[in-house]
């Protein structure tokens, strides 16, 4: 299960050192000019979950597999790249491509380092980004619906994604983005997804900040307000101190250098937890004497989903699934005490897989 998030934002804002950091490789170059990064890095990431240590030690695993998520660093935006400005073109089928966005928002002031529009200010930024992913989506579709309505002579179903399709053209039509839009079904919901517009992507919002000025300063501030009026979740970090953390071989001296900047943990650790929930996920666990192997999953998923992530087999000769939660597997020290105190369920094919639940799967092959 491969889901990805891209980090994205003008050029200069510091996505390529945050994508450096989190990775922990130097793969992305950063340096001081439009368009350092032309085609897209990927790197997978560990999603931090102190559960897998916990639940290793009960059961004796020899290793600990933690689930993760990819992260794609794309080249920055520039104004007009909606109609081809810049790596415009590039920039937008990249970003169509992916699950989710964080979008990058510089918030330092640094007369060393340029910024493409002239002066910092954040909330024109997330703008111009905004609007150019409204405009791509608005073209997009005033191109393809009149293709769907000479399909509709011939294939009557294609009228309800037609209707659909228009009503977003509304709203984009307004300046709007179409992740506003209200589905009234699953069918709805299933044809709007149908549409890969990028501006219905869920977005993060990352301020770059100044090691001096974690805790916020206006331009943040801004930030954090536009988020609370759009729905948008928005961090702090400094990109320069996560670079640095990263550079760091052990954990201790991580803990050292983070306790010296006053911070508890990472930048990164909080991004990588807040794009899990940006992209609906959850973990569950398989847990045995070779290893403790978390795996994500959609929430809402059921258990034969849950198998299938495992394996496709898994999936088809799915027949039911031993299942424990993580808080009695936890307080009852195990596999064995959970089922002598008749806490390990079996689960068929309808049951909706929980947080944190811990499987042995029976199958036929």
């Amino acid at each position: 299960m491969s889901l990805q998030c891209g980090i994205v934002g003008l050029p200069n804002v510091g996505k390529s050192t945050l994508f450096n950091a989190l990775t922990q490789t130097a793969m992305a170059q950063a340096a001081n000019y439009p368009f350092c990064t032309i085609d897209p890095n990927i790197g997978k990431v560990d999603v931090p979950d102190e559960r897998c240590a916990k639940l290793s030690k009960i059961a004796g695993s020899q290793k600990i597999i933690p689930a993760q998520i990819e992260f794609v660093d794309i080249a920055g935006l520039v104004r007009g790249a909606s109609k081809g400005e810049g790596l415009g073109n590039q920039f937008l089928s990249h970003i169509r491509e992916v699950d989710a966005i964080i979008n990058v928002v510089r918030c330092f002031e640094d007369e060393n380092i340029t910024h493409v529009e002239g002066l910092v200010d954040p909330l024109r930024d997330i703008d111009l980004i905004q609007l150019e992913l409204i405009v791509a989506d608005l073209e997009s579709l005033e191109k393809r619906i009149p293709a769907m309505e000479k399909k509709a002579k011939t294939e009557k179903e294609i009228a309800v994604q037609i209707a659909m399709a228009k009503k977003v053209l509304a709203i984009l039509r307004e300046g709007k983005p179409a992740r506003i839009i209200t589905t009234n079904s699953a069918e709805e919901e299933k044809i709007l997804k149908g549409l890969q517009l990028i501006s219905s992507k869920k977005q993060l919002f990352v301020c770059n900040l100044k090691e001096s000025e974690l805790s916020g300063n206006k331009h943040s501030q801004e930030v954090e307000e536009f988020g609370r009026q759009n729905g948008y979740k928005v961090l702090k970090i400094c990109a320069q101190i996560e670079a640095e953390v990263a550079s760091l071989e052990t954990d201790a001296e991580k803990m050292e250098f983070l306790n010296s900047v006053g911070l508890k943990e990472t930048g990164l650790s909080q991004i990588i937890r807040n794009s899990y929930e940006l992209l609906n996920l959850i973990t569950f666990f398989t847990v045995g004497p070779k290893e403790c192997h978390a795996w994500m999953l959609k929430k809402g998923s059921s258990a034969p989903k849950a198998a299938g992530v495992i394996h496709t087999d898994f999936e088809k000769g799915f027949i039911r699934a031993e299942t424990i939660s993580y808080s009695d597997y936890i307080s009852l020290g195990g596999e064995d005490f959970a089922k002598n105190a008749g806490k390990l369920r079996l689960e068929g094919k309808d049951y909706v897989v929980q947080d944190g639940d811990v499987f042995h799967f029976r199958f036929n092959v």
